[in-house]
């Protein structure tokens, strides 16, 4: 079980709390302000002082030394990427997959970290949050989403929850976010559509829970096949006016009412080898028109 350490460290109220009293004749001076803003700025447990660790981290050429001194110092650290990764419970994310990325945070924050420039821990707390919240941006989509699609939801998000600060306030409406945030209102359309959109639904999910009910998949529409036929038939339309009137009456007899090539041979009284020849010169022609006219040809 996870366990936020975000509590005062054993002591720091010492400094803060101690009463004020008569006998005191000058103010505190400035060792003891030191000493409150010190405690002031270290709040929690996790906050080890390694100052030392770094400068000798910072000195030492890569190697086993200077590994040695960098696992030390992620030790040390490890409780406040744990009190980071905390925070994004309960998210759709495990904690122990939260603590890992947070741990991956916590390295990077170790080796970008320059002493000179302020506390450890000013640093590496954006960097820690920075990359989980990273994780959730690129890993945690059920389907892959584009960055600027990701963006946009961010903004209406963040947008929303600024609307809606004061008590009593209406849900913004889609013109009032984007006039809030300066996108236009496609593009708030499709970050709303975002946000809803963070996981899947099964298509056999059910939609109704009464003895007619329906599946997500029973909703879908599927291709329709005629629509090809209908464009087959009127493209051969025009190729098959133009056939002699005998050819017409074969294809028709051959696969409108379904007459065998015998059967037609003897109505017509030619031979059958006669008839498979005609099928296959008026199809060969009427073929090779269409093809002519979706290529832009003619026909020779």
């Amino acid at each position: 079980m996870l366990t936020d350490l975000s509590t005062s460290r054993p002591g720091a109220s010492d400094h803060t709390t101690a009463p004020a009293t008569a006998a005191s004749p000058t103010p505190p001076g400035p060792s003891s302000s030191a000493a409150t803003s010190a405690s002031a700025r270290r709040t929690h447990d996790d906050a080890p002082d390694t100052a030392a660790l770094f400068a000798r981290l910072a000195e030492l050429e890569e190697g086993p030394e200077r590994d040695a001194v960098r696992d030390e110092l992620a030790t040390a650290w490890l409780p406040m990427a744990h009190r980071i990764a905390g925070r994004f419970r309960d998210r759709g994310e495990s904690v122990e997959d939260l603590r890992q990325v947070a741990a991956l945070g916590l390295v990077k924050a170790i080796d970008r970290f320059d002493p000179e420039r302020g506390a450890f821990e000013s640093y590496a707390v954006p960097t820690i949050t920075g990359e989980v919240k990273r994780h959730f941006r690129d890993r945690m989509w059920a389907l892959r989403v584009p960055r600027r699609v990701q963006e946009l939801r961010n903004r209406v998000r963040v947008a929303r929850r600024e609307l809606t600060q004061s008590p009593g306030s209406p849900e913004p409406t889609v013109a009032a976010i984007a006039e809030h945030t300066g996108l236009t209102e496609e593009e708030v359309g499709a970050g709303m559509e975002a946000l809803e959109s963070f996981s899947t639904l099964s298509l056999d999910a059910e939609l109704s829970a009464g003895e007619d009910g329906y599946s997500l998949a029973d909703t879908l529409g599927a291709a329709d096949s005629s629509f090809d036929v209908v464009v087959d038939r009127e493209a051969a339309k025009e190729g098959l006016r133009r056939l002699p009137e005998r050819e017409r009456a074969i294809l028709y007899m051959r696969f409108f009412e379904d007459m065998t090539q015998s059967r037609i041979a003897d109505q017509l009284g030619i031979s059958q080898m006669h008839v498979s020849r005609l099928i296959s010169r008026s199809c060969a022609r009427v073929r090779d028109e269409v093809l002519g006219q979706r290529t832009g040809g003619s026909r020779p």
